[in-house]
């Protein structure tokens, strides 16, 4: 504000409208106008912000949403230790605002987590602790009916410190209370005030609040399903209403016994027939009551309904008798264990990082010189850190008001487009450059009777041409005009052009695009082998004479601006891992002194070294010399694995929703279908690679699974097959 000493919270309109309503427009107010309060122009109010970024600007209004929220609530709530928290938090948000920072909750409340093991842990540890020795389809049910108690949890409206204070004893009442304000500061008010940062109740909280919250959220969860079970499918209905109390009660009895295991540190589950001993650590920690002010201000005064909120999750659906074993014995730490003949170890992996990512040990430091086998793209990459060089999605608009810089870059596109593509017409260039983005929806009578689809293609027809544009210093540099087609599954690349002066700089290949001009090189990710099918584009793409149409798959999987850095990365570690093993060969044995001794002749093989030396030559003598000969070995193997009875877990990837954490404990997942691939792009240029796949859909099976669980049957089963075909084939010795 142009006056320092001015204390005034924020302009107030001087002709706030009497009767405003949401329908009507509302009158924008003007710079000059003065305050109601200060008399200041509003130009004063907001001078502060003229040099603020736009994302800064999207924050700060999306906390004033916040703001209103808040007080909305602070003027609906009746009950006071509520409507306290919703004040605490509305000052916070508004002194956030003025002051344009994040907003930290102050005071003895702490910060999440609360305590360890969390509730989530605990019921987890529960289900390993009670259910471990029934057959999986039991256990299955018996996982699935504690996530659907863990989710219902994370969104239930907790009962108000005065309504606990009703049924319990006074001294629980203080603990309860701070956990109740946590409670809305970090997981209940963050659901409908982006602001301030969420976290999971079940995350961050433990058994001091479950013991707390159980027994009234257990009967007001069982009513709730009680009324609403006409809506719930039969399946969900059988188990919600026969297991799901017997569920509770059995977990209730963990709550609140006192030497319940599953909330100890070190937790481990007893060894069942065929089962293993596992240990889990969770170390327990205490809630301590703060004996100061729960905030660093005084807060003020009135109400929160104690009925439950009226969306409760429905439990996780699937078949749980077919459904493949979820890891309730193993540990992160259990799953990184070395199994697989051939593998690195990570101690060694992780010492080899630490060695090329230190610049004193290896790159030295970055600056503006390459080094000679840097990346084709790293020039662009520093660039664009430094921010040299941009990249803006960019398009025309007819519902919009129309942007300078983005009209001036649109002329920049046309431009370079029409210079480096002087085969194509200017008009068409110009056309397809400024084709208007429409948003707006159709609203007719067909779109009506057709419903939801039609309206999605109406939308998608308004959204045409769009263009990544690569800026530098403020002017177009070069661009690449494309075009979506979301219901076809691929993008039309129309233009892609980069200024001659810059194509060094970037080595991105010719200039040109998908349709006519010069084509995409090879090296650019572009083949004449169209694997999409002809229906999916014919009519879509226009078919121009003398073009040649250029396909580039990406994987979803893949960081493409990263890829030459990680690859970059994954030559250094090989050549540092082939250095250590070079170190290891060339040791130097001392000389013979047998023959001093008299003796004439010696086995070679006795010489020290020699065996080591010719122990990878030996085995790569082994290697059948023919692609084609291995190929339609290995091929002829992998059909005979498949149809045996024992490889129908390991036929396909195993589906997140089946496991939802099996690719957080497997780190290198593998099935019969990706190595089936994997031999038609003949990967497999040697018995080794065919063999550690197979073997690793051993190791990961062992890996995920209890020993005594069907799939490791399967797996054992199926390992003695194909070792047996391995040996009679001649890939292994007997």
């Amino acid at each position: 504000q142009a006056n320092d000493a001015c204390k005034c919270n924020g302009w107030k309109n001087p002709n706030p409208p009497t009767a405003p309503r949401m329908d009507l427009q509302q009158p924008v107010a003007n710079l000059s106008e003065p305050c109601r309060s200060c008399g200041h122009a509003l130009a004063d109010h907001v001078s502060h912000l003229e040099n603020v970024s736009e994302e800064e600007i999207n924050r700060l209004l999306g906390m004033v949403v916040d703001v209103e929220n808040l007080f909305m609530s602070v003027h609906k709530e009746e009950d006071t230790d509520t409507k306290q928290v919703y004040f605490y938090l509305f000052k916070l948000l508004r002194k956030c605002i003025l002051q344009m920072s994040q907003p930290v909750v102050e005071g003895s409340l702490g910060s999440p987590p609360f305590e360890k093991p969390n509730i989530e842990q605990g019921v987890l540890n529960f289900v390993q602790y009670k259910f471990s020795h029934l057959p999986p389809k039991e256990r299955q049910t018996m996982y699935e009916l504690s996530k659907m108690f863990l989710l219902c949890l994370n969104y239930w409206k907790l009962e108000t410190p005065s309504q606990f204070r009703q049924r319990s004893q006074s001294d629980d009442v203080a603990t309860y209370k701070v956990n109740y304000t946590r409670w809305l500061c970090y997981c209940h008010v963050p659901q409908s005030c982006d602001s301030l940062p969420r976290y999971e109740t079940t995350h961050v909280f433990g058994r001091s609040l479950l013991k707390s919250i159980f027994t009234v959220t257990r009967r007001q969860l069982l009513e709730k399903f009680r009324v609403e079970k006409d809506k719930l499918v039969p399946e969900k209905r059988t188990l919600i209403l026969t297991h799901f109390p017997k569920f509770l009660s059995m977990l209730e009895e963990e709550i609140y016994g006192e030497n319940s295991p599953i909330w100890e540190a070190d937790f481990t589950v007893p060894a069942t027939e065929g089962g293993q001993l596992v240990s889990r650590p969770a170390a327990v920690s205490t809630v301590a009551v703060p004996a100061t002010p729960l905030f660093s201000k005084k807060l003020s005064n009135s109400s929160s309904s104690a009925n439950v909120d009226s969306s409760t999750p429905e439990p996780l659906p699937g078949n749980a008798g077919e459904k493949r074993k979820l890891p309730e014995s193993l540990t992160l730490e259990d799953a990184k264990r070395i199994r697989v003949m051939g593998d690195i170890p990570m101690e060694l992996v992780n010492e080899v990082m630490l060695t090329i990512t230190d610049p004193a040990a290896m790159l030295g430091p970055e600056t503006s010189l390459l080094s000679a086998n840097a990346a084709r793209d790293e020039t662009a990459r520093l660039e664009e850190r430094r921010g040299i060089i941009e990249f803006h999605v960019i398009g025309n608009s007819l519902s919009q008001k129309s942007n300078k810089k983005i009209l001036m870059w649109l002329v920049g596109l046309q431009n370079v487009f029409s210079h480096q593509l002087p085969r194509m017409p200017k008009e068409y260039i110009t056309r397809l450059v400024f084709d208007p983005y429409v948003a707006r929806m159709a609203a007719t009578g067909a779109g009506l009777v057709w419903g939801a689809p039609f309206l999605t293609l109406c939308i998608a027809a308004n959204r045409k041409h769009k263009t990544l544009a690569l800026i530098k210093d403020g002017r177009v540099i070069g661009g690449i005009c494309f075009r979506m087609f979301p219901t076809q599954g691929f993008t039309e690349i129309v233009f892609c052009a980069v200024t001659s002066n810059e194509q060094v700089k970037v080595k991105r290949g010719e200039a040109g695009g998908v349709q006519g001009a010069q084509l995409p090189s090879e090296r650019s990710g572009f083949s004449k082998d169209i694997k999409v099918p002809k229906s999916r584009y014919l009519g879509y793409i226009k078919d121009y004479e003398g073009a040649t149409l250029m396909e580039c798959e990406l994987n979803p999987r893949i960081p493409y601006t990263e890829l030459s850095h990680i690859i970059k990365k994954q030559k250094e570690i090989i050549k540092k891992l082939i250095e250590r093993k070079q170190a290891q060969i060339r040791k130097v044995y001392p000389g013979l002194t047998c023959f001093k001794e008299g003796v004439r002749q010696i086995p070679i093989e006795s010489v020290p070294g020699i065996r080591e030396s010719c122990s990878l030559a030996a085995e790569k003598g082994k290697e059948l010399k023919d692609p084609d000969q291995l190929y339609n070995t290995l091929k002829n193997l992998l059909a005979q694995i498949k149809t045996h009875p024992s490889a129908w877990p390991f036929m396909e990837p195993v589906k997140k929703s089946e496991a939802p954490d099996y690719y957080e404990i497997i780190r290198f997942p593998i099935d019969l279908k990706t190595m089936t691939e994997r031999l038609k792009n003949r990967y497999y240029v040697t018995k080794k690679l065919f063999i550690a796949d197979l073997q690793r859909i051993i190791t990961n099976c062992r890996e995920y699974n209890p020993p005594d669980s069907d799939y490791c049957k399967c797996a054992n089963t199926l390992e003695k097959f194909f070792y047996f075909k391995l040996k009679e084939g001649g890939l292994i010795d007997k």
